[in-house]
């Protein structure tokens, strides 16, 4: 029998091995199809960056027909839900108790300004603890004027016709946030059976010697990690594929890209995810360590440092060249772009070869760590 038939019997062996018993373990079948799906309907139904309806305040300290068209603007507008009134204190309790997210008072010098000629001052009040909504409320509320402004003008004969600018949204023209979130929690999805399950699975593996075994064979260091890792690398693209059907048919979100485009990605990036798994776990040799690990090393990098829900332009300087060793931070606007966009080679192939690169480093300090622990 010739040395390279022999290895592979082997490499063959381990991989059938290591698919029986990922089959018969409940808790790789937690990690790869139950979690994920949980995690998936969390992104998908629980969390939204949309902001629609805000309830707010509207404060008209005198009533005129031009106050009240302009009122007329802000209850019209589908970003708000108002309650009316004639003095802001009737909000003042309601915005510190969070009944309101803003208070837009029309000022009672508001129509005697206005035909003077001057540029009236509409005051909009928001609760500063809230950065985000506070933002959304000043901003709308600029929009709800500034629209009201522009009809004004249109329907006025005398005047000149305002400039109309037209906007268009390129591939998300609904701006609605589950169409890149749910992309996006893919990639976490991927981090959490490839990093997670592996170190998990490796690791029980090192508890119980039978690693060692293993290494006592004619098994090298190299066959024994790639058996490893060939079925879970199948599990993750298995997991991949059932959150992309839901993604499509459950939750709606466009898919404009190619199957080949979104099979390449998510293969090279499970190449560093499970090269890390196998890295914690020949470090760590126990289970609780390897899976505190993997979520501070992989699952909240990936959450956090990936662009994700917070934009890596806007982090500090230190925090942006970390996130270059991220393999997320490749995978997720990818995703995003297959998704919603289609296929960018150039993108995806500077993407690919990044995270084969780090993949690459991460297998061989799994293989060095495996020879000397054996050794």
């Amino acid at each position: 029998m010739s040395a390279s038939s022999g290895r592979r019997r082997r490499l063959f062996a381990l991989v059938r091995k290591e698919s029986f018993q990922a089959i018969r373990d409940p808790s790789s079948i937690l990690i790869a199809f139950v979690l994920p799906l949980i995690l998936l309907f969390l992104f998908g139904y629980g969390v939204s960056l949309d902001t629609t309806r805000t309830r707010i305040g509207l404060v008209t300290e005198e009533l005129t027909p031009l106050t009240q068209d302009l009122s007329a603007s802000f209850q019209a507008s589908r970003y708000f839900d108002v309650a009316m009134g004639r003095d802001r204190r009737l909000f003042e309790e309601d915005l510190v108790l969070g009944k309101v997210r803003g208070i837009v008072v029309i000022p009672a010098d508001f129509t005697t300004r206005y035909t003077a000629g001057n540029r009236p001052a509409i005051q909009v009040i928001v609760d500063g603890s809230d950065p985000n909504t506070a933002n959304f409320v000043q901003n709308y509320a600029q929009g709800a004027v500034a629209n009201w402004e522009q009809q004004r003008q249109a329907d006025v004969a005398s005047r000149s016709p305002a400039i109309a600018v037209e906007q268009r949204f390129w591939f998300n023209p609904e701006l609605t946030s589950r169409n890149f979130l749910v992309p996006g929690s893919i990639a976490i999805v991927m981090t959490l059976v490839g990093t997670l399950l592996t170190s998990l699975v490796v690791a029980r593996e090192w508890e119980r010697g039978t690693m060692e075994a293993m290494m006592a064979t004619p098994v090298t260091a190299v066959e024994l990690l790639t058996g490893k890792i060939l079925p879970y690398f199948l599990l993750g693209l298995t997991s991949m594929s059932l959150c992309v059907l839901l993604a499509v048919f459950l939750f709606g979100v466009p898919f404009r890209g190619s199957v080949a485009a979104l099979y390449a990605l998510s293969a090279a990036f499970l190449i560093p995810a499970l090269g890390q798994g196998l890295l914690i776990s020949t470090a760590t040799k126990n289970q609780f360590l390897a899976s505190q690990m993997a979520l501070i090393s992989a699952f909240l990098p990936a959450f956090l440092l990936s662009g994700f829900l917070f934009e890596i332009n806007s982090m500090p300087v230190v925090i942006q060249w970390i996130t270059f060793i991220v393999p997320a931070r490749y995978l997720i606007p990818s995703l995003q772009t297959v998704f919603l966009a289609g296929d960018i080679w150039p993108m995806f192939a500077k993407a690919i070869a990044v995270m084969l690169a780090i993949g690459a480093i991460m297998f061989v300090l799994a293989a060095r760590s495996t020879r000397k622990r054996i050794g």
